[in-house]
Parts: structure tokens; sequence; C-alpha cells
């Protein structure tokens, strides 16, 4: 009997390989899932954008159903056919796919199981399949089962699967907490007229105060569940309420003072709107139901005050009444105004003033009016005089009532003196008309009152015929108003009556040296006689000149070097010469003192005709004011700066300085042995430093400055002088030398900032005079100005000019006075400048006798006394 064949060793077990056949056949199933379901998931994402954005429900009912029907087509043919393609692998297929994710050759799970197909006959083959088995069974211990890779880039190489990802991520993100409600209306199309579903409830409330009380307005929203908020708002405020979405009737408002019902905006919207007038609730109700209240709270409106700060009264020596109020309300004034009742009637209209108030409705108004009343007829009588305050709410405030009497113009013609007599009467009892016709009778019964003026006479004539046949009560107030004009006619007629006067005493005295030049007989006193009425008549036409320009408003520009000066004083020397020469009998002298005389009141009368001004003209001159202020405020900013930079630079001079041996101790001055604390020096070298950064900015300002002003010359008169530019380098210079801490440099550069800007500002004057044509008659020919006859020229040196043939101090040229200077512009100080100057030097001795001020004051006080 044959022994039996050895059986083959069982294959040798590996732990997890079951759990491993397992995954490997679960992402086999998921490779082939993935691919057959994208096409569904792909075409239930473009739904959910669509339906996301909310443009479904806004389509026909009809078009609606087809497009959800278009799309449950599309994806159960996408699912079914994705479903056909999906099998469930086997266990090869799972060995398989570890093995090749393992990257194992001969298939070692297959070897496992496998049996040798003859058996096993010997033990050398028995030993060599136990080692083929372990050789595979060490090879499966290595299996991996890998991440599934269902290839979903080789079916999709345009990635649109990506971008549908981010269309449905940015279509979320725009429908907010509505994507459910967007979805769920996608999916049920409208096919009739059913109502839109409620939008959340929403209130919101605008109250605006009162224009005039410049507060802002409140907006409220209500919010459910948060505690109400007080309202505080002025009386008179305007309530809007706007209420949108929930459901039932029409809310209605309540403000106190009854319910309001809001008006239908749409379906879902209403408004309403209510002036608060009362205190207490507001509150919004709707089918009986409260939805929001706020405690309401109204700040009233109190009336304004005024009252007089002083005395009303005359404004100086101006016809003018000068009323200083103080007024004030708890939002602003707007108006106040002076009511005015005549004292001797005050059944009369009364007068209603106006006073001048700042814009913007001030709360508190401090301030001064003083109207020009002299035209009125009640000038010259007294008036009960109240100030009258008025608010944004139209609410007047008034205050006590004074007495007054209305200020009025002086006339120092008698006649015209007697028709503003006659005017006050009229006012005072305008029922005595046949009163007043007498004195308009009396009055022009007199023409050579009047310098037998017609135009005058003619006016007193219907005056009072008009007071005799016009029994209108409006025509008492029209001849009151003609008597004004015929008074201001008489009076300011004056200037012609003094120049005829002046006319002809000249011809007189004229004719006088011509006589006596003929040979004829003239008596010096005669002479004397006619040389003092001249200079008589001089000053009383000169007076009315002056007048008269003042009331028109005539000026000269500020700082106009080629202007000339009205000066009477020197006309009045000409004319006491003119005297001296006839008493003495020099009939030549005389003759040349007159035609000087004549000469310079020609150009006087022709100056006034030149310097008329237009509207334009004015506004002009106020712009060059304006600027020329400016030029001088930047010269004493500049001199600041320099006196500064000048005490800096001393004490560094003084801090070069050795020690002096023996110097007086001052209060407060250590002694020479005395130690120095050495947290003094820091402190002292922080502060000089801080001054310095200082004055550097406003150094720089004041450049800036310089730079805007010479732009607005530019602009006026189309060129900028040099020397502006000159001094703005200077600037720069000084400001350059203020950072490097050089006070010395940057004190010369500011001395010659001030020099630039001096000549800078000449310059101005004289481009500024010559653009605006305010040189007199001849000087724009190239009139130098030599001849001693020009109308204002100074002698005094009160009006020395610098025009053309003087230096720039303003003294004559030696190749204009044959070489020589006979000391015709010398200026003898008058007693006035003598005692200034006495003045200022006990000053300077008194503070010099003070040893406890600073050294460098004290050495200052003593180089301006050596000058002294």
């Amino acid at each position: 009997m044959s022994a039996a064949a050895p059986r083959p060793p069982p294959p040798p077990s590996i732990p997890g390989l079951a759990v491993r056949r397992g995954l490997a056949r679960a992402a086999i199933l998921w490779e082939r899932i993935w691919p057959a379901i994208a096409p569904l998931l792909g075409v239930l994402g473009v739904f959910a954008v669509v339906a996301l954005t909310g443009l479904l429900p806004l389509l026909p009912g009809w078009f609606h159903a087809a497009l959800l029907a278009g799309f449950a087509g599309t994806a159960i043919a996408a699912g079914l056919r994705g479903l056909r393609r999906i099998r469930l692998p086997g266990v090869a297929e799972g060995e398989r796919r570890l093995e090749r994710i393992s990257g194992l050759a001969h298939r070692p799970l297959a070897s496992l199981a496998d049996r040798p197909a003859g058996g096993i006959d010997d033990p050398a083959t028995a030993m060599l399949w136990a080692a083929h088995q372990a050789r595979a069974a060490e090879a499966a211990r290595r299996l991996r089962v890998g991440a599934p890779h269902p290839g979903l880039a080789r079916r999709d190489p345009l990635a649109l699967r990506a971008g549908l990802g981010l269309a449905l991520l940015a279509a979320l993100v725009i429908a907010g907490p509505e994507a459910g409600p967007r979805l769920r209306a996608a999916l049920a199309p409208a096919f009739g007229a059913a109502p839109a579903p409620p939008l959340p409830l929403r209130l919101e409330l605008w109250i605006t105060p009162p224009a005039y009380t410049g507060i802002a307005p409140l907006f409220l929203r209500h919010e459910p569940g948060a505690a109400p908020v007080a309202i505080t708002v002025p009386a008179g405020s305007r309530l809007a309420a706007h209420l949108s979405g929930g459901s039932g009737s029409p809310p209605v408002l309540d403000a106190g003072a009854g319910e309001v019902a809001f008006r239908a905006l749409d379906a879902q919207s209403f408004a309403a709107e209510v002036t608060l007038g009362t205190p207490g609730r507001l509150a919004v109700r709707r089918d009986g139901h409260e939805i929001a209240a706020w405690p309401l709270r109204l700040l009233s409106d109190g009336a304004p005050t005024v009252a007089f700060v002083a005395p009303p009264g005359r404004a100086g020596a101006a016809p003018q009444l000068r009323i200083e109020f103080d007024a004030r309300d708890d939002y602003g004034i707007t108006s106040v105004e002076a009511i005015l009742r005549l004292a001797a009637r005050p059944d009369v209209e009364p007068l209603r003033v106006p006073l001048p108030v700042p814009a913007g409705a001030a709360r508190q108004v401090r301030g001064t009016g003083q109207p020009d009343l002299s035209a009125h007829p009640w000038a010259g009588l007294p008036a009960r005089i109240t100030l009258e305050a008025r608010d944004g709410a139209d609410q007047t405030g008034r205050s006590e009532t004074l007495t007054v009497e209305l200020p009025e113009r002086h006339f120092e013609h008698p006649v015209a003196r007697a028709l503003i007599a006659l005017r006050k009467r009229m006012t005072l009892a305008p029922e005595e008309r046949n009163a007043h016709g007498r004195e308009l009778d009396r009055l022009s019964a007199a023409p050579e009152a009047f310098d037998h003026d017609l135009t005058v006479f003619l006016g007193l004539r219907a005056a009072r015929s008009r007071l005799r046949f016009d029994r209108r009560e409006e025509a008492v107030a029209e001849v009151q108003e003609l008597l004004w004009n015929l008074a201001l006619r008489i009076e300011e007629g004056g200037r012609d009556r003094t120049w005829r006067q002046l006319s002809e005493l000249r011809e007189q005295l004229r004719e006088a040296i011509e006589r006596a030049e003929r040979g004829e007989e003239v008596d010096r006193a005669e002479l004397e006689r006619l040389a003092e009425q001249l200079r008589e008549a001089m000053q009383r036409y000169f007076e009315a000149l002056v007048e008269a320009m003042r009331r028109e408003g005539v000026e000269t520009l500020p700082f106009d070097r080629n202007a000339r000066t009205l000066d009477m004083r020197e006309m009045q020397r000409m004319a006491e010469r003119m005297q001296e020469a006839a008493r003495q009998g020099e009939l030549e002298r005389m003759r040349r003192e007159l035609a000087e005389l004549e000469r310079a009141i020609e150009r006087l009368q022709q100056g006034r005709m030149s310097r008329m001004e237009s509207p334009e003209r004015q506004q002009q001159r106020e712009q060059g004011q304006q600027m020329m202020g400016a030029v001088n405020d930047m010269l004493q900013r500049q001199g600041q700066l320099m006196d500064r930079s000048h005490q800096r630079a001393e004490q560094d001079r003084e801090a070069r300085q050795p020690p002096r041996g023996q110097r007086q101790q001052r209060p407060g001055q250590m002694a020479p042995g005395q130690p120095q604390r050495s947290d003094q020096q820091p402190s002292a070298d922080q502060r000089r430093q801080a001054e310095r950064e200082m004055d550097r900015r406003q150094q720089q300002a004041l450049r800036r400055a310089l730079g805007e002003l010479m732009e607005q010359f530019a602009d006026f008169t189309g060129e900028v002088p040099e020397q502006l530019g000159e001094a703005d380098l200077a600037m720069r210079e000084a400001v350059e030398a203020l950072r490097r801490g050089d006070n010395a440099a940057a004190q010369a550069a500011q001395q010659r900032a001030i020099e630039a800007l001096q000549e800078g500002g000449r310059e101005m004057q004289n481009q500024m005079a010559g653009r605006m044509g305010l040189m007199e008659p001849g000087e724009a020919e190239g009139d130098p100005g030599g001849d001693n006859s020009e109308m204002g020229s100074d002698r005094s040196g009160e009006g020395r000019e610098l025009g053309q043939g003087r230096d720039p101090l303003g003294r004559p040229r030696r190749d204009d006075v044959g070489g020589r200077d006979e000391g015709s512009d010398v200026h003898v100080p008058d007693e006035m400048e003598m005692q200034r100057t006495r003045e200022i030097q006990e000053e300077l001795r008194r503070r010099a006798g003070e040893r406890e001020r600073p050294e460098l004051e004290l050495e200052y006080i003593d180089r301006l006394l050596r000058r002294f």
C-alpha cells in the first residue's frame, strides 16, 4: 500500500482583507454612480439658480408651468439614463481595483485562492507552493483602497460644474432669508390673480421741526420688542408716517389731537402726515391693535424779548437816530423794528423802521441801528419809540416805550429854515391849511431872499395852491415832501452863490490892481479890504464845497500819492500873503498871489467834478482800500516778527560773549558764584525753539497771504509790482533762516521784506491811481507839479507828495531846483507833535529808571534815548 500524497497547506490569512475588498467595491460603485447622476444634478442646479433669482413667479402662469415641466422632464430623462449605466461591482472587480491602486503585479489575491492543478506529489513541491503563497500574502498585506475617481474632468472639459456651483452660491447669497419662499414660489405657478403674500411689517416716522428752529429732522423706525423711546421735539413739528407690509385694514395715527387715517399708496403701503401740537402719546393702530407707541413731549416756543441797551438819541453830529437794542428768543430773532408814534398826535399811523439783525436767526441779537429820518416830516419833533422783535413763528415781543426827539438836519439858509419850520407845523396841525398858505405867500413874496431862484418861487406857489384847492389828506404829505426838496435846493445852492460871490470879488480885486498899475489912484485900504473879503468868500465857498462833496460821497483813494489834498490852510496862507502885499503896496506880488490863488480855486473846482464816483468806480476804490489795508496789516505783522527775531539775535550774542567781571545783579538774577540748576537751561532753550518754530509758521502764513494778495492785485490791475516779488523772496529766506535757527539772518531777511513791502505798497498806490484815473487835471499830461499854483500843495509838509521830481523821501531833486535845496518843503513840527515827542521821551526815561526790567530791554531804551 503506497503512501498518500501530501495535501497543500492552507493559504495564509490576511487581516482586514475582507474590509478592503468591500471598500474597493464601494469606491467602484461611487465612480459609477457619480457620473451617472451628474446630469441630473446639473439640471437641478440650473433650476435652483433660476428659482432663487425670483424670476419664475414673475412669468405668466402657463409659461411658468411649461418651464417647470421642461425642467422635470429633463431631470427624469437624465436620471433614467444614469440609472441604466449603474451596475454593482463583483468581488473580482474589487480585488482587481485593490491590486491596481496598490501597484501589485501578478495578481497576488488570486494566487492566494489558487490550488495546484495536479496536486502536490513530493515535499519539494509542497515547499515551493508554500513559498509562492507566502510571497503572495506578503504582497497582499500592502494593499490600499485609494480615493474614488469618477473621471468628471474628462466628461466636462469646460468645467461647467464649477460655474454652476458659483452661480448657485451667488443666488443663495442674493436670496438670503427669502431663499425658502422663492423656491416654494418657483414650484407653484400662479394661474389666477391670487394676492401676493404679505410683506413683513415696516413702520417708519419722519419728524421735521419748523425750519426757523434750525433743528435737524428726527427719524424713527419701529423695532418689534424694543422699548419705546421718548420723543422730544418743538411744537409745530411735522410728522410723516409710512407703514408697509402686514395685513389688515388701513392703519390710523393718534397724535394726541384725534386719530388721523393713513392714506393708501398701494395695496400694502400707507402714509399719513400731521402737525404735532398736543403732547402726550403718539400711537399707530390697525384693526384695533396697537402696532407701536412712543411718549411725546413738545417744547413750547416762547415769544421773543427785546429791550433798549441805552436810551435812543442823536448819533453824534450826523442827523441820525441811534438805537441800541438787545433781542433774544428760544430759536432765533428774524426781525427787529422800531415803532415810532408822534407824541403830539398819537392817533396818527405809526412809523415802522427796520433795524439791522444778522442773517441766520441768531438767538441773541445785540445791535445798533442808525436810521436817517432827517427827511421825514416828523424830524425834529418828539416821538414815542417802542421796539418790536419777531421770531420765526411770527411771535412778537415789545420793549418799553421811551420818548425821544427825532434828529433833524441843520439848515443855514433862513428861507430853508423857515420851510422846515413850516413843515413841522403842518405835521402838528395839518388842518390849518389857510395859515400854512399865508406863510408860503409871505416867503414867495420875497424872492431876493432865495436869490430869485425861479424854481424855488414856482415850487412855493405850487405848494400854496395845492394846500388851498386839493382837499385830500394826502395833499399835506405831498406838500411837505415838496417843501423838503425846496429847502435842500436853497441850502445846497449856497455853493453856487458863494462861487458867484467869490468870482465877483476876484474880478473886483483884479480890476483894482489893473487900475493901480495904469497909474490911477487906488487906496491901499481898498485893496486890503477886497483881499479880506476875498479870503472870507473863499472860506465860505470851501465849506460849501466840502459839504457838497460829503453829501455826494466823493472820496479819493487812501494812500494815493498822486491825489491832491484839499488843504484850506494853504489857500488861506495865499490870501494872507496877498493881504500883506496890499498893505505894503506890492502890486506885482499881489497879482502873482492872486493868479496862484485863482489857479488853485479852478483846479479845486475841476478836481471836484473829476472825482464824482460811479458805482463801479466806488467798488474799485473799496477793493483798493482792502488791498492797501492788507499791505498795512502785513507790514505790522512782519515788524512784530522782526522784533522777536532781533530779541533772539541779541540773546544769542549775549550767550556767546564772556561774562562780565563785575555786573550789577538784578532781582531774580543768580549771583556769579551761585550754582545754576541743570534743568533751567534746557527749558529755556526749548522755549526759544518753540517760539522760533511758531514764528516760522507765522512767517510762512504771512508769505502765503502775500501770494494771495499778489494774485488779487494781478486780477485788479493786470500786473504785480516787482517789489512784492522781492518781499516774497525775502520772506522765503526768513523762513529758511528760522528753520536753521539763524536769528540774525532771519532778522536781516525780515528787514528786507519790510522795505520791499513798503516800496511795493507805494507802487500799488501808483498803479491803482493810474488805473482809476485819480490824478488831477494836468498830471496825466506829464505835469510834474513843479509850479506853486497847484491846488492843495502843502508847503508845511502835511501834504507832501512822492510824485515826479522828488526822491523817495519826498524831497525835491537837485536837478529840479537848480542844484540847491532852498528848504521849501521843510516841515516845522507843530505844538501837538512837539508835545507828543516830549511825552515819549518822558516815558522812555521812566522805563529806563526801572532797573528791574530785562537787560536787553534797558539797552534798547538807552539806544532810543541816545537817538533823541
